[in-house]
């Protein structure tokens, strides 16, 4: 329970304790450089790993490392509530362990959804796992989601839990560089784990069919099925004009965004991307398709392009608007700015994940 000085003791559960390199880790080490710069002296928070970077049978080792924390800091009174980062596979599994440990020894938890594909993955469970992913669900404290589809569908699996919901889109932090763009060549970029869910293969299509237009290069940068893309590009005769990097780091980003025109991110399923937020931070003009919490953030016409998830013809044409028109892109990056710095700028994120935690910690008082 909260302390009676006020100060609030938070222990964050994320894949690499927050130095990783997913999206998850991202939004935490950006939680907790805010966190750092307010000097908050109400709130002190920790990040521990979950799973772990490197190979999946390490797993057990960081769990056992974060639950023996966990015990040693409730033991210390100094630790108030857990917050539980969420997505599908291992990780319901590692929270589940994580809740009912908290449960058992009195600590309030917080739910926070990431995971893009968790509709379809607790819907079509098999009863085992809907009843265990249904038990962690309904004796969270709050639940934090990440848009209106989110909430309308965590609220329609758990009767009463309403109220407990929060939305809190991502955030991201502004800038660090200054914006230049690509100069004289519109730069297109992508940032993102590479493959069939995102729309890649999509993009590439759409760039290939953008082969006779003057005036562009793209990035195509994240992990995943880098090689597979490296060679449908050299195929496709775009090897020129397409970079695929594969994984780059913080630093790299904040530069690839820096120098880029035009975001784009033709997912199928997403909950709410962060990439796309750091380009709104930055004021790229966005193209993206209207996928889960999505439509919350982007407005099409107004802030932004959206097509259809796996529609080449929309993307394609979505991408030549941008490329030949300035004046458009100018349009829509000055509005995505004006989203981010009035609703997805870290300053509020802070105060609106504190509020959760302080909720979940109040309701485990009464």
């Amino acid at each position: 329970m909260a302390k009676a000085d006020g100060m609030l003791d938070v222990l964050v559960a994320t894949p690499g304790g927050g130095g990783g390199q997913g999206g998850i880790d991202r939004m935490m080490a950006s939680l907790r450089t805010e966190a750092e710069r307010q000097g908050r002296p109400d709130l002190r928070i920790q990040f521990g790993a979950s799973r772990g970077l490197g190979h999946i049978g390490f797993s057990i080792w960081h769990m056992s490392v974060f639950i023996i924390r966990m015990l040693a800091l409730r033991l210390a009174g100094r630790l108030d509530v857990l917050h539980l980062n969420l997505a599908i596979q291992g990780s319901t599994w590692r929270k589940l362990i994580l809740a009912w440990i908290a449960h058992a020894i009195g600590v309030p938890y917080v739910l926070h959804l990431h995971g893009a594909e968790y509709q379809e993955y607790w819907t079509d469970a098999p009863s085992r796992r809907k009843r265990a992913i249904g038990w962690l669900f309904a004796h969270a404290g709050r639940v934090i989601v990440l848009g209106n589809t989110w909430a309308q569908f965590v609220t329609s699996r758990v009767p009463g839990i309403g109220p407990r919901v929060l939305i809190v889109p991502n955030a991201a932090p502004r800038p660090v560089l200054a914006h230049r763009g690509g100069g004289n060549l519109v730069h297109i970029l992508f940032l993102g784990r590479v493959g069939d869910r995102k729309g890649v293969p999509q993009l590439g299509e759409a760039l290939s069919r953008m082969q006779g237009d003057p005036g562009w290069r793209a990035t195509i940068a994240g992990d995943g099925h880098v090689e597979a893309a490296r060679v449908a590009a050299n195929e496709a005769g775009l090897a020129e004009r397409v970079d695929i990097p594969g994984w780059v780091g913080p630093n790299q980003v904040a530069e690839l965004i820096a120098n880029a025109d035009i975001m784009v991110l033709p997912s199928f399923h997403e909950n709410l991307p962060i990439s796309v937020i750091e380009a709104m931070a930055a004021g790229l003009a966005i193209v993206v398709t209207p996928v889960g919490a999505v439509e919350d953030i982007i407005t099409d016409e107004v802030n932004g392009l959206l097509v259809p998830p796996g529609d080449v013809d929309a993307l394609t044409v979505a991408l030549q608007r941008l490329v030949a028109d300035p004046e458009l892109r100018a349009r829509l990056g000055r509005a995505a700015l004006e989203v981010h710095r009035t609703r997805l700028d870290m300053e509020p994120y802070l105060g609106a994940i504190t509020n959760a935690w302080r909720g979940a910690a109040q309701r485990a008082v009464h």
